[in-house]
């Protein structure tokens, strides 16, 4: 009935498994379990990285900044996720969407800059060891803290606005089981254009340039492990950068994988391309924490002392 008029919507209805709704009380367990991991293995990061002070070094802060990242990510998404195989919530104001959609894409856009900051600390630890605290500096890694936090606010902040001047036309059902920028253009019935160039250009200016110079990075810090002739020095300047790149492989072949299984993968029924989607966004922050406490020896040593402080 709603065809032919346009209206602003209260709400909109979240998309959860289709097809596989008797099978939800299975998923509790698996949901609820993925994000107690990833909420305490991230804030068990923070708090390791904030009480040993001998963890201040631009490595860590930098890690630090990925977990936080990841911790604002997870508590985006679970309000709605949990809401949904827990309750069958599926309902969520417009207001709340657009918070959300906010929320998620500038973590997400934080998260992957900081990625290539952790890979610009790691050339400059092998490239320049000797100079390395004195070119990384406290104040400028703050700043680029500062920096990444600010880019990601400012490069969302336009789209709520122009996605709230739009009008809609009685379709309201969105794809996922959150609200993401590329599923809420598909429903105004306006001239989406400007959100559509907008959504694009902060995708290649994020995501695909830091991609790029991840791998630039990369690529100089390999030249730069060539020029060692020590083979024992070269294993141990290659093994300083094991965690980055698996943080780096969790987190962009999941969103690749998504990508690929979306625009390719035509025939896959919606429940299998939603649980990817879910995935892409669950996957890092929970194993981000196992791979630095696993291969970082002073964060396991941290969060040795963290549960069973030494008595004095």
């Amino acid at each position: 009935m709603f065809n032919s008029s346009k209206f602003n919507p209260k709400y909109f209805l979240l998309t959860g498994l289709p097809g596989l709704e008797a099978l939800y009380p299975w998923f509790i367990f698996p949901f609820c379990s993925i994000y107690l991991m990833a909420l305490v293995g991230n804030s068990l990061v923070l708090a390791v990285i904030r009480k040993n002070t001998i963890l201040h070094q631009p490595m860590y802060l930098f890690l630090a900044m990925l977990a936080f990242a990841e911790l604002g990510v997870s508590a985006s998404t679970l309000p709605t996720v949990l809401g949904i195989f827990l309750f069958g919530a599926n309902e969520i104001c417009f207001e709340a969407c657009l918070l959300q959609m906010f929320s998620i894409h500038s973590f997400s856009i934080m998260e992957s800059g900081v990625l290539l900051a952790m890979s610009v600390d790691r050339f400059v630890a092998i490239y320049k060891p000797l100079r390395y605290t004195a070119i990384l500096t406290r104040s400028r890694i703050s700043a680029a803290g500062a920096t990444l936090g600010l880019k990601s606010v400012m490069l969302m902040f336009p789209l709520p606005f122009l996605l709230k001047r739009l009008p809609f036309c009685g379709h309201n059902v969105l794809s996922h089981s959150y609200c993401l920028h590329s599923d809420l253009i598909q429903l105004p019935c306006g001239d989406t254009h400007p959100n559509s160039i907008l959504g694009l250009c902060i995708v290649t200016s994020t995501f695909g340039l830091d991609s790029l110079l991840i791998v630039l990075s990369y690529v100089l810090i390999l030249y730069t492990v060539l020029g060692i002739t020590s083979g024992e020095g070269r294993r141990k300047a290659l093994n300083t950068c094991v965690s980055h790149i698996c943080a780096v492989l969790v987190y962009y072949v999941p969103m690749i994988s998504v990508a690929l299984v979306h625009r390719f993968v035509k025939h896959a029924a919606p429940a299998i391309r939603l649980l990817l989607a879910n995935v892409y966004l669950l996957v890092p922050p929970v194993l981000n924490p196992i791979i630095y406490s696993v291969k970082t020896k002073q964060i396991r040593q941290g969060l040795i002392q963290l549960f069973l402080p030494r008595k004095q």
